[in-house]
C-alpha cells in the first residue's frame, strides 16, 4: 500500500477499533510496523530545523500491540513469552547486538550501529555509528542520531501516548554520560555532551550559568553544550531545600575531528562521564 493510504486506514482504525476485524486494515498495521523496522518510515523525522510527530505511525504501534497475540518466542537460547519478536538477520543488516542486547521488531538500527548488553525498543531510530552501551535502553519512540554515544546506563525513556507527543531526540554527535536520564520529549541538540546523572525531564530546569546571570530553560539543550548534574534551592513549608536541575556550563570548541574535541571538552569542563 502507499504511505498516504496506510496512514488513512491506520488512523480510522484508531478512532474505530470495530475496523480492526476488518483484514486489509490489519494488513495495513502489518505493513506500517514492517517499514518502521526498515527504516522506511519514521515516528518523527527533522525538517527544515524542525521536529515534527507522525501520529499515525505511533497509533499503528498500540493497535499492532492490540493485534499481537501473547506468544512463547526464541532469541537463540533465550526464551521469551511476548507479543513482539526481536530484530532478525542483523548480519545484513550491518549491526553489531552483543548478547544479551535486544531491539525489538519495528526498532530501526542504522547501519554500523553497536549494541551491547542494552535494549531498543519499537518504534526507536538509532543513527548510523551509534554506540548503545551496556544496560542504555532506548525507549518506545525515541531518536537518536548518527554518531552518538549513549554511555551505559542511560535511559531514554519512551513516548507513546498521546500519539501527538514529540519522543524523546537525540541528535547527531551527541554524548550522554553514565545513567543519565531523559524522558517526556526533551530534545538534546547536534554535540551536546551530557555528564553523568544529568536528569532531563520536561519540568527539569536548564540552567545556563556561562553568563553573569542565570538563564532558565526546559526541555532542550542548546547545540554543543556541556551539561552536568545540579540543584536549586526552593522553599518548602517544611523548609528550603534542594531540587535537581542541569547546569549547562560551557559549549564544546569547533574541532573538525570531533573524538579529539570530545575528549578535550570532557577534560577541559571536569565532566565526569
Amino acid at each position: 500500500m502507499e504511505a498516504r493510504e496506510l496512514e488513512t486506514l491506520v488512523s480510522q482504525a484508531y478512532r474505530d477499533r470495530e475496523r480492526l476485524s476488518d483484514r486489509y486494515v490489519c494488513q495495513a498495521v502489518y505493513e506500517t510496523i514492517d517499514l518502521l523496522d526498515r527504516g522506511q518510515v519514521r515516528v518523527a523525522q527533522k525538517t527544515d530545523g524542525a521536529w515534527t510527530v507522525n501520529a499515525w505511525v505511533k497509533e499503528a504501534i498500540l493497535l499492532y500491540f492490540a493485534l499481537r497475540p501473547l506468544e512463547p518466542m526464541d532469541a537463540g537460547d533465550l526464551r521469551f513469552y511476548d507479543k513482539i519478536r526481536t530484530k532478525q538477520d542483523l548480519e545484513a543488516q550491518g549491526i553489531r547486538v552483543v548478547p544479551p542486547g535486544v531491539a525489538r521488531y519495528g526498532s530501526f538500527l542504522e547501519p554500523g550501529c553497536v549494541m551491547m548488553p542494552g535494549y531498543v525498543n519499537i518504534g526507536a531510530y538509532v543513527g548510523a555509528g551509534t554506540m548503545v552501551d551496556t544496560w542504555a535502553t532506548v525507549g518506545s519512540c525515541a531518536q537518536v542520531g548518527k554518531g552518538v554515544h549513549l554511555s551505559g546506563g542511560v535511559g531514554l525513556g519512551g513516548v507513546l501516548e498521546p500519539p501527538s507527543a514529540s519522543p524523546v531526540i537525540i541528535e547527531d554527535g551527541a554524548f550522554i554520560g553514565s545513567r543519565c536520564i531523559i524522558v517526556e520529549g526533551c530534545v538534546v541538540e547536534e554535540d551536546a555532551v551530557l555528564g553523568a546523572n544529568v536528569v532531563l525531564t520536561a519540568s527539569t530546569p536548564i540552567v545556563d550559568v556561562t553568563g553573569p546571570e542565570p538563564v532558565i530553560t526546559k526541555g532542550r539543550v542548546p547545540a554543543r553544550s556541556v551539561v552536568i548534574p545540579g540543584s536549586l534551592p526552593k522553599e518548602f513549608p517544611a523548609g528550603t531545600f534542594h531540587v535537581p536541575c542541569a547546569l549547562l556550563i560551557g559549549k564544546r570548541t569547533e574541532s573538525t575531528d570531533k573524538k579529539t574535541s570530545l575528549n578535550d571538552v570532557l577534560r577541559t569542563f571536569n565532566v565526569q562521564v
